[in-house]
């Protein structure tokens, strides 16, 4: 008798179950298909709701490291995920990341201390470097420069561009599928090019230059150090077209070394001065 009793309050409680689930598949629509309606002109939007990384270059005590943040959207902020450090990565000025803990690295000098790394520049020696680090693998992909400064990564991310600040010109170069890198061409300039980066909309190379190093150097209120901005338009072609796109004695904007354009909006960032915002 009391298995019978323990059997049908358990055929009770399956039905209830099942019944349960029944309702809750109709609940949740479980059974409904849409029929498409696709107007024309839709377009998938890139890169939302991925997670955020910032990568900074640091020197903490004459030394160069790579930290990694995440950004946190709903709080703004930024949570520190890790401290990257290599023997090869001395002197680092400028990265462009490629992937997770995958970037390649400009060493704009040889030499860390400070006497040595200025007779490096008066001897016009060509020992620095772009490499490339991964968790598996760091190396040297291209060497001879004399100051190897700003580099980025083309729109379509075959190429990589290098700006070598004390010879005034910008290397072109075939990136592999094993990260090495091949020289192309070098893009001969009348300025000193420091940071890089790319319009996302044409592929033009954008770079913040200084006109005059030693007004830099040697800082003079009454003769400051002056502004320029250069756009490279086709850095492929035999004939890249090159254009000035702001100059200024330094009244205004002083030591510009970075200059970012999205959207017809120029965003130019200065060594040690202000910002200046621009629309095309």
């Amino acid at each position: 008798m009391g298995k019978l009793v323990a059997l049908t309050l358990l055929g009770a409680f399956l039905a209830l179950i099942g019944e349960r689930l029944v309702a809750l598949r109709e609940k949740t629509n479980a059974y409904r298909e849409v029929e498409p309606v696709e107007p024309q002109n839709c377009h998938l939007i890139e890169g939302l709701d991925h997670t955020v990384y910032l990568y900074v270059v640091n020197h903490p005590h004459m030394e160069s490291t790579v930290e990694i943040f995440k950004f946190e959207e709903q709080q703004h902020s930024l949570i520190h995920l890790k401290t990257i450090k290599h023997e090869l990565l001395k002197s680092v000025n400028d990265i462009v990341v490629l992937g997770a803990e995958q970037f390649y690295a400009t060493r704009d000098h040889y030499f860390t201390n400070f006497f040595l790394a200025t007779l490096e520049i008066v001897l016009d020696l060509h020992w620095t470097y772009v490499l490339f680090y991964s968790p598996r693998e760091v190396k040297v992909v291209a060497k001879g420069f004399n100051s190897a400064n700003g580099i980025t990564v083309s729109s379509d991310k075959k190429y990589i561009y290098v700006a070598d600040v004390f010879d005034k010109n910008i290397h072109v170069m075939k990136k592999h599928d094993n990260w090495d890198l091949t020289p192309l061409k070098v893009i001969q300039l009348d300025t000193l090019v420091d940071n890089l980066t790319i319009d996302p909309d044409t592929g033009d190379i954008w770079a913040g230059c200084h006109p005059n190093a030693i007004k830099l150097v040697i800082y003079n209120t009454e003769d400051p150090p002056g502004s320029e901005v250069l756009r490279i338009q086709n850095a492929l072609s035999e004939k890249p077209r090159i254009s000035t796109e702001y100059a200024n004695t330094g009244s205004v904007l002083q030591g510009s070394s970075v200059a970012s354009v999205y959207k017809g909006k120029l965003l130019i960032g200065t060594v040690f001065h202000k910002a200046l915002y621009c629309v095309l």
